[in-house]
């Protein structure tokens, strides 16, 4: 090999290592990268409808149990046994509770009356928290339609289409839809127009822990640029 091939040959080879370096800094800097939360949302029992009231409750040491909610339809005169000697009771009648679970408006998601009611509070939950995040970050939800913006969701419980299933028939599919968990990220997703990754996770009670850890490694591979990520947990029966 002459000199002046031999030269080129290292010229290439010296420029194609400088090129997988570039790249293999990238990599290990995304994945050193820090992720900012721009904005949050909640719902938490004591009567907790944000961040700020967190923080407050939290600092102020606020006790946040009560009583069951009276508007899910429990028979609590039957459902209280101190002596927790029937089968199905409770031997309490406190706990923490969002008594505000149930309060949704559904022309705001394109919802009608009949699937809003079908609809499991969790998923409509997670369809508000997800809006007001998103106002909390000064971001237009609607300016997100067509964006890879992903949707990972921590959903445990799924005892809402149990209320339903009785009466299933006037309900058509809508209680298929409404009621999985499973549907739940997909149901933000479809809702505000985002083109990412949707996600439900259930891990039992790290479910939201998971879903946030998701959340991450999808932003960090570039699989989404923004990302709505947290958790949801509501009883619907006792």
């Amino acid at each position: 090999m002459s000199d002046e091939k031999l030269l080129g040959y290292l010229k290439r080879v010296t420029s194609e290592l400088r090129s997988t370096r570039q790249k293999l800094d990238a990599l290990e800097s995304a994945e050193r990268e820090p992720l900012a939360i721009v904005g949050m949302a909640c719902r938490f029992p004591g009567g907790v409808t944000s961040p700020e009231e967190l923080h407050r409750l939290v600092v102020d040491g606020v006790d946040a149990v009560s009583e069951f909610p009276v508007d899910r339809g429990w028979d609590l005169a039957d459902l209280y046994d101190p002596a927790a000697e029937r089968p199905g009771t409770s031997s309490t009648r406190h706990g923490g509770f969002l008594h505000d679970a149930a309060e949704f408006d559904p022309a705001v998601f394109g919802m009608s009356p009949k699937d809003a009611l079908v609809t499991d509070p969790q998923q409509r939950l997670l369809l508000q928290s997800s809006w007001e995040a998103l106002e909390h970050a000064r971001i237009a939800p609607s300016s997100l339609r067509g964006s890879a913006t992903g949707v990972f969701a921590g959903v445990m419980y799924s005892d809402y289409a149990a209320r339903l299933a009785h009466d299933a028939g006037a309900f058509e599919g809508h209680l298929f839809t409404g009621s999985l968990p499973s549907v739940a990220s997909g149901r933000v997703a479809y809702a505000l127009g985002l083109e990412g990754p949707a996600v439900s996770v259930d891990t039992a009670c790290s479910s939201s822990l998971v879903a946030l850890h998701l959340a991450a490694r999808s932003l960090r591979s570039g699989e989404c640029g923004l990302a709505l990520a947290g958790g949801v947990a509501v009883m619907s029966t006792p």
